[in-house]
């Protein structure tokens, strides 16, 4: 029994690490895509009037992208998460009550 349960801590362990590298890879995409979208603002808040109007639907197509893409990103993470988290859910043992949360 005890190797069994060093065995499944080990398991358990790796697929917490998967899952916090997974996490991590979804924060560092995520600010590559908010940086530029912060600056964007910024230069509409300073340079507002009619000719920066007219580029805003270059603007919005181009934040629209990045916003897709980080979505499409965060979805994969989270897919991938849930993954992590279905995997380590086991299910009950004959002879173990069920557990209640």
């Amino acid at each position: 029994m005890r190797t069994q349960s060093q065995r499944e801590l080990k398991e358990t362990r790796q697929r917490a690490e998967t899952l916090i590298r997974s996490m991590e890879k979804a924060q560092r995409r995520i600010e590559p895509v908010l940086k530029p979208l912060r600056d964007r603002v910024l230069f509409l808040k300073h340079n507002l009037n009619a000719q920066a109007v007219g580029a805003l639907d270059a603007e919005l197509l181009a934040v629209r992208t990045n916003v897709e893409a980080l979505i499409a990103d965060l979805d994969a993470a989270i897919s991938e998460a849930d993954q992590s988290v279905a995997s380590m859910e086991t299910p009950n043992e004959p002879g173990r009550p069920d557990k209640k949360h």
